[in-house]
C-alpha cells in the first residue's frame, strides 16, 4: 500500500468523477481547487451530462478517458460509489479520494454495509482510498489541491503535514494557520479511513516524504489504536509527531462514533500511550499550530534556560511567568553577555533577565545586538523576543528583517511576538516568521508555552526517552 501512496499524493493526472459547473455541487469546488490551485498535470472532468466543465473537455465516464489516470476524486452519491470504484480499478487508477459521505458515519445500518462493500472492492484492486467522508487533501509540495476547498492553495509551503480524521478540524487549523503563516507540506482529512489510516500515513510521511519535517495528527477515535502507536514507536526519533486527541468527555466519545465511525476511547489511557510512543500531545488548535510551526523552523531546544527580551516590561514579565508555567526557567546570563547588555542599555532599564529593551526603541541595532548576545550566551538554551509597536520603534521590524538576511541561522530557537495595528509591520513580520530559526507567535503566553513544547518534543523524539 505504501508504495502506491506516493502516486496518490503526487499524481500526474487527476479525474474528477462528479465534476460539475453548478456551484452547489462538490464537484464544482474540486474542479475549482485544481484549476485555481494551478495544478500542472492533466485534469479529466467526468460527467455524462456535460461537454465542458471549467472550460475543460468533459468525459461521459472514466473508461472514456484514453489516457492514464493517477488519481480519481469521487464526488457522486453514495449508491453510485461501488460501480465507480470498480471502474477505477479496471482503469488501473493508482489512488482515490472519496469525498462522498453516507457510509459508516451515519446511523442507518445501510451505511455500514455500503462501506464494507466498497472496502472489498478496494481490496480487490489494491486501490488506496482516502475517505470516504473526507474533504480531500492538499499537497503544497507537489502543487495539487485535491479537495473541495480552493482557499487551501494559499497556504505557505513548508514542512508540516496535518493529518486529521475531521475535515472540519483541517479547516479550523488550516485557516488559523494561514493567518499565522504556517508552512504546510500536506493537509488532509482521512474521514472514515476505508483502507488508508493514521498508521499508513505516518509510515509514508516519515519514510517517503522528504518535504515533511513535522507530523501533526488530530485523532477522534480509532478501532485499533495500538496499530498507530506501534507505528509511531517504530519510527520514533526520525521526525517530530504531534497529536491532538478529542473525545475526552462522555458526550465527545458518543459524537466521535457518529462523526467518523469510531469510538474515542478512554482519554487517560490515550494520554499515557501517546507519551510512551514518543508523540507530543497538545490540547488546543492554537497549541498545535504554535508547536508545529516552531518545530518546523526552529533549532531544537536542548535545555530549559530561556532568555526573555522585551521592548516593554509588562509583556516581558508575562512571558517570564509563562516560561515557569511551562516547566522551564529564566536563564542567568554569563558575565560577558551581561556586560554587553549593560553597554547597550542605560541603568534605568531592567538589564537582567527578563530584559527591558524599551530604551533601545530608537536604535534597532541595539535590540538586535541584545538578541544576538542572548542567543550566543552559553547559559541560554532559547530566546523569547517581544516587540509591541509604538511610534518610536516603527523601524524595528524592517531592521530585523534586513539584519537576518546577512546572518547564519540561529543555533537556538527564538520565539518572537510582534504586535502592531493592521497595516503596520505585516510584510516585515511575514518576512521574519520562519527566517533563520525564528517562529512568530501571537502572545507572550504562547511564546512561553511553545518553548515548553519544544523541549518536551525534543525529549520525546529521543529513542531512549
Amino acid at each position: 500500500m505504501n508504495s502506491k501512496l506516493k502516486s496518490l499524493f503526487c499524481p500526474e493526472s487527476v479525474a474528477v468523477i462528479g465534476a460539475s459547473n453548478s456551484f452547489d455541487k462538490l464537484g464544482y469546488h474540486v474542479m475549482k481547487s485544481l484549476v485555481e490551485g494551478k495544478y500542472k498535470g492533466r485534469i479529466f472532468p467526468v460527467n455524462p451530462k456535460a461537454r465542458e466543465i471549467w472550460d475543460i473537455n468533459c468525459y461521459p465516464s472514466l473508461s472514456a478517458v484514453m489516457e492514464p489516470v493517477d488519481l480519481a476524486v469521487i464526488a457522486v452519491p453514495a449508491p453510485f460509489v461501488p460501480d465507480t470504484l470498480h471502474e477505477c480499478g479496471k482503469k488501473n487508477v493508482k489512488g482515490v479520494v472519496l469525498i462522498t459521505a453516507g457510509f459508516r458515519e451515519i446511523e442507518d445500518s445501510k451505511g455500514e454495509a455500503l462501506q464494507e462493500e466498497i472496502g472489498r472492492i478496494a481490496l480487490q484492486y489494491e486501490l488506496p482510498v482516502i475517505g470516504p467522508n473526507t474533504f480531500g487533501y492538499v499537497n503544497r509540495t507537489f502543487g495539487v489541491n485535491a479537495s473541495f476547498t480552493p482557499e487551501f492553495s494559499r497556504m505557505n509551503q513548508g514542512g508540516i503535514a496535518l493529518v486529521s480524521q475531521s475535515g472540519g478540524f483541517c479547516h479550523l487549523c488550516g485557516f488559523l494557520g494561514l493567518k499565522q503563516r504556517m508552512g504546510i507540506s500536506k493537509l488532509m482529512s482521512l474521514g472514515n479511513r476505508l483502507n488508508v489510516g493514521f498508521p499508513e500515513l505516518l509510515k509514508h510521511l516519515v519514510e517517503e516524504d522528504e518535504a515533511t519535517r513535522v507530523i501533526a495528527l488530530y485523532i477522534e477515535g480509532l478501532d485499533n489504536p495500538g496499530e498507530l502507536l506501534d507505528t509511531a514507536k517504530s519510527v520514533r526519533g526520525r521526525k517530530h509527531i504531534i497529536a491532538y486527541k478529542s473525545g475526552k468527555s462522555e458526550k465527545g466519545d458518543s459524537a466521535s462514533r457518529f462523526h467518523t465511525g469510531s469510538l474515542a476511547g478512554d482519554y487517560q489511557i490515550w494520554k499515557g500511550a501517546l507519551r510512551q510512543a514518543g508523540i507530543l500531545e497538545v490540547t488546543s488548535a492554537e497549541q498545535m499550530i504554535d508547536a508545529a510551526k516552531a518545530l518546523d523552523v526552529c533549532a531544537p531546544l536542548k535545555g530549559p534556560r530561556i532568555a526573555v527580551l522585551s521592548g516593554q516590561a509588562g509583556p516581558g514579565m508575562i512571558a517570564a511567568d509563562a516560561v515557569e508555567k511551562a516547566g522551564l526557567k529564566l536563564a542567568r546570563f554569563s558575565a560577558k553577555t551581561q556586560e554587553t547588555i549593560n553597554g547597550l542599555l542605560p541603568p534605568i532599564a531592567i538589564r537582567s533577565n527578563p530584559v527591558d529593551m524599551g530604551p533601545a526603541w530608537y536604535d534597532a541595532k541595539s535590540s538586535l545586538e541584545i538578541l544576538k548576545a542572548a542567543v550566543e550566551d552559553e547559559n541560554t538554551d532559547g530566546v523569547i523576543f517581544i516587540a509591541m509597536f509604538a511610534s518610536a520603534n516603527v523601524g524595528l521590524a524592517k531592521a530585523m528583517a534586513e539584519y537576518l538576511k546577512n546572518v547564519a541561522p540561529f543555533k537556538k530557537p527564538v520565539a518572537a511576538v510582534f504586535t502592531a495595528p493592521s497595516g503596520i509591520w505585516e510584510e516585515e513580520i511575514a518576512e521574519l516568521d520562519g527566517a533563520k530559526g525564528i517562529s512568530v507567535v501571537p502572545t507572550p503566553e504562547r511564546a512561553g508555552a511553545v518553548m515548553g513544547d519544544l523541549l518536551r518534543a525534543n525529549l520525546l523524539c529521543s529513542v531512549n526517552a
